[in-house]
């Protein structure tokens, strides 16, 4: 989930002409941490104690590795060039180890608790808290016949759920990427700020959202080992689609149904939608197409079909794809009400082109749907968070039926 791209390679460490004065602590920091800091023009300052160390590095998941200066104080310090806006993992290299960064709240990612660093994008308030009704996010657990176990979920309920008791709510199911769990959209997507800013400008319908932990393993099965086979094989297709199927039953048979059970939903397939980015993006279309009874509206954010559309210069026959449910463009377009799908302009070539070949299979075959492109933004949090405060407002708008539509 890196997006230094171009930027990341003038990074060096030197400090500016403009004065320490002009930097002000991050929005990520921890309460009272005065570093890293951050300037209107994006850069970005760190600092770690670090007295007895030989070699500091800070480490933006990219390389290279941006080598820190000691100072007499024993303080290692570096400052960037302006950063692309947004959301950044980081962590410091002390040594040859990898440290967090202690003036930074921790953020899941990469399979790991990381630091991270948000860069204002000047202009952009949709996703930051403003003076609006908010509503409430709720950790859950539920126990899953499937997985054998008690999972995990966020929900983010609307302004006015718990005093305006009398009304229903349809729901958003809103999955993170690989490498990430169902934090994310709430910690780093500002998911519950997008929805509370949609909401109150009147923008997007009120409604719930399930953040669920996107991996599952089925009670007493033993996982494919997809380290044995070649990326992007069949073998490991096949892998992977045994493994994010007990995550679909997981979904469909435990999480939907306790849901339903324990909130005020609408309760049928005209009032639940279905998202994910990346990882997620994959998953949904595989639920939402084989559970076309229990979903209406599909959104792949950076993710939508699965790695072989982003390995081959082929364009998937509609025909035969999704277990022939396009097939008949029509009869699903009066069926799903709202088919999305999202990428970044800068993002990773093989994905860039496997989301665009199938929005342009989509076009070809007479499938209608939105296919959105955030400008100048890759696999990262930036691009996410534009494609939320896009699809949502499409979501169960009575009589709405999306045009196809590039943005």
């Amino acid at each position: 989930m890196k997006k230094l791209a171009v930027a990341i390679l003038l990074i060096s460490s030197y400090c500016g002409a403009q004065t320490a004065d002009s930097f002000v602590p991050a929005s990520t920091n921890v309460w009272a941490a005065e570093y890293p800091r951050v300037d209107a023009s994006g850069r970005a300052a760190f600092r770690i104690k670090a007295a007895n160390a030989s070699a500091v590095k800070l480490n933006f998941w990219s390389n290279p590795k941006l080598d820190m200066v000691k100072g007499s104080d024993g303080y290692w310090t570096v400052t960037t060039p302006p950063l692309v806006p947004g959301f950044h993992y980081y962590n410091f290299v002390v040594d040859g180890v990898d440290v967090n960064d202690a003036g930074s709240h921790a953020f899941f990612g990469g399979g790991r608790d990381a630091s991270g660093i948000e860069i204002p994008e000047s202009g952009a308030t949709y996703y930051l808290v403003q003076h609006v009704p908010h509503g409430a996010v709720r950790e859950i657990w539920y126990f899953s016949n499937v997985t054998g176990s008690w999972r995990h979920a966020v929900v983010y309920l609307p302004p006015g759920y718990d005093t305006q008791t009398t009304m229903r709510y349809p729901v958003l199911y809103l999955q993170h990427g690989a490498g990430e769990d169902e934090t994310g959209w709430i910690n780093q997507g500002h998911a519950n700020f997008i929805l509370d800013n949609l909401i109150a400008s009147g923008a997007a319908k009120p409604m719930i959202i399930v953040m669920a932990y996107g991996y599952a393993r089925r009670a007493g099965h033993v996982d494919p080992d997809v380290s044995k086979a070649p990326f992007g094989s069949p073998e490991m297709m096949k892998a992977m689609q045994e493994l994010s199927q007990a995550f679909e039953d997981d979904v469909t048979q435990a999480l939907i149904p306790y849901i339903d059970s324990n909130f005020r939903t609408m309760a049928d397939r005209d009032h639940r939608a279905m998202a994910g980015l990346s990882m997620g993006g994959m998953q949904t279309f595989q639920i939402t197409f084989d559970h076309l009874d229990l979903f209406s509206y599909i959104g792949g954010f950076s993710g939508a079909s699965g790695m072989m559309m982003m390995r081959s210069n082929e364009k998937p026959d509609m025909k035969t794809a999704f277990n022939g449910a396009l097939a008949a463009p029509a009869a699903f377009a009066r069926k799903v009400h709202l088919l999305w799908i999202g990428v970044g302009t800068a993002e990773p070539p093989q994905m860039l082109a496997g989301i665009t070949r199938l929005h342009e299979a989509f076009t070809e075959a007479g499938v209608k749907h939105v296919f959105y492109q955030s400008p100048g933004t890759s696999h990262e949090w930036q691009t996410w968070r534009r494609d939320l405060n896009d699809f949502a407002p499409r979501l169960f708008q009575a009589g709405s039926q999306p045009a196809t539509a590039a943005r």
